[in-house]
């Protein structure tokens, strides 16, 4: 069922059962799980159906540390969120991603990365991925023509992911009509959570504000409320909820906001083999998978490094085609998309891009993702500015540690070694990375727009946030969703895990009423 809040009478009140704050992927994907259930969902959306300007400007806000994006053009604020962003590449977080690293401090997850194996396939079955395989041999199985770079696999190993094709995964265009025709969720757009009252000693959610630029205000009462905003969203929001607890909800300890975590990517490599190669494996290929060159665990524990991932793209087009930082600077999405778009044409030329990709080359360009160490100060607070509806805009400050350079050099210099070894060929460093005393990032030096942290998941109220089924500590009828939680990041894309992560959120609320109504 579908709502318009300006529509909506003033002064309103809406009640439900559930209440889940933000319609992008973690959001419509914990609606989903409620459609046909006894239970009253209240999906709250803070735009419509398609963008608009005047509600993308609640997002504009402020950035230092780090260069970064412009946060108004990063994060789609209308219905199916950032999905409207995102390229659909999905792959699981490797087991040391959930583990504690002696190296990496406040590294670990209360959980091991088999507690989310069955909601991994769960969000596989979502986005219509096919089968779920995520092993190499098996898609070399599949395409004999295919094989592995031959490196030493006690270094590097060949990581799957697998991706639909592109509207597949525009949350907002796929499960349109499966959400407003559910009788029992209840799809509010224009309907932008600005306030969020509890009882007296904070113990609880009493009832959500909601307002629009059409000068209505609506609030919301529900007996579980679920922020599903966005990293940075979401963080802003508990901060600017400060009336009833002066230092914002959750933040009895100072950690709403903190451990504000991106995927690192740098073009700082090239690769030039000695017989020209397709690296077909590491390119896109039917039905919908590509591997691309991980690092394994031994060797970031025996190099104390962060993982990441690396890809590869023929030089002859990279040459192109700038790193993303450089390009993406306005705080208008659709004019950024426009001028990525000629980009992309103008390097693809007049070929088609996969049967580009499908020809041998004997050079590529080098893309490292990396995964972002957690640092408490890389962080999310408010700035003196408030938005057109009174909520204080977002101040992002983005900083890295010492281990990202170390990471990034290193994890060059070991495929280098790699391919000389084997007589592959060799790999150029950029000059950027020839000054060993150098700890500087490269001034390419991109993110994702994969926005993790800031909520931070443990069990101890004194190290994080949430706990490990993402209940704000210390409110019993709060929870987050989405990658906010997440304590470190892998080097892979969030979205995949954010989806699986918000499936084992809708059990537990589940499980609660469950409970709940047993004694009633």
């Amino acid at each position: 069922m579908h709502l318009d809040a300006r529509q909506e009478d003033n002064d309103s009140l809406i009640e439900g059962d559930i209440c889940i704050i933000g319609a992008g992927a973690a959001g419509i994907s914990m609606a989903l799980e409620w459609v046909d259930t006894a239970y009253k969902v209240i999906l709250l959306e803070g735009g419509g159906f398609d963008y608009d300007d005047k509600v993308q400007e609640l997002y504009r806000g402020v950035t230092t540390g780090q260069n970064y994006y412009p946060l108004k053009s990063t994060c789609l604020h209308y219905f199916g969120g950032t999905t409207g962003h995102w390229g659909g590449l999905c792959s699981m977080f490797d087991p040391i991603a959930f583990q504690k690293r002696a190296w990496i401090d406040q590294s670990g997850w209360p959980f091991n990365e088999q507690e989310l194996l069955e909601y991994y396939k769960r969000a596989h079955s979502v986005l219509a991925l096919g089968e779920f395989e995520f092993e190499v041999d098996y898609w070399l199985k599949q395409n004999p023509s295919l094989f592995s770079m031959p490196l030493d696999q006690n270094v590097f190993w060949s990581k799957i992911w697998r991706y639909g094709v592109p509207t597949s995964m525009k949350f907002g265009t796929v499960f349109r009509d499966r959400i407003t025709n559910a009788g029992n969720v209840h799809l509010y757009t224009y309907a932008n959570v600005v306030d969020i009252r509890t009882s007296e000693n904070v113990s609880s959610i009493s009832e959500v504000t909601v307002k629009n630029h059409s000068g209505k205000t609506q609030k919301v009462k529900a007996k579980y409320f679920v922020l599903a905003c966005s990293a940075i969203q979401n963080a802003r929001l508990l901060l600017a909820s400060n009336k009833q607890s002066s230092r914002g909800l959750g933040n009895h300890n100072d950690f709403v906001g903190r451990y504000f975590m991106e995927n690192i990517e740098i073009k700082a490599a090239e690769l030039w083999l000695k017989e020209p190669n397709r690296l077909q494996l590491y390119m896109n290929n039917p039905p919908n998978f590509r591997a691309e060159l991980a690092i394994t665990p031994a060797k970031q524990a025996e190099y104390k490094i962060l993982n990441g991932m690396l890809s590869f793209v023929p030089l002859e087009k990279a040459r192109k085609i700038p790193p993303f930082i450089k390009t993406w600077t306005s705080d208008d999405p659709r004019e950024d998309r426009k001028r990525q778009g000629k980009i992309y044409e103008d390097a693809d030329g007049t070929r088609i891009s996969r049967f580009f990709e499908s020809d041998a080359h004997e050079s590529f360009e080098v893309t490292l993702r990396l995964e972002q160490a957690p640092n408490p100060l890389s962080r999310v607070t408010l700035s003196n500015e408030k938005d057109e509806l009174g909520v204080p805009r977002a101040h992002l400050h983005w900083q890295f540690t010492d281990l990202e350079r170390r990471s990034l050099r290193k994890i060059y210099e070991m495929l280098g070694e790699q391919v000389g070894i084997k007589g592959i060929g060799r790999i150029k460093l950029q000059d950027n990375l020839q000054d060993e005393n150098d700890n500087s990032m490269p001034s390419s030096t991109s993110g994702g727009w994969h926005h993790m942290g800031t909520t931070r998941m443990n069990n101890d109220p004194k190290k994080g946030v949430v706990n490990s089924n993402c209940q704000v500590h210390g409110i019993h009828n709060l929870y987050v969703a989405g990658s906010s939680c997440y304590p470190n990041g892998g080097a892979v894309n969030p979205t995949f895990t954010l989806i699986a992560l918000s499936l084992r959120l809708s059990d537990h609320l589940k499980r609660k009423l469950k409970e709940e109504a047993r004694f009633i």
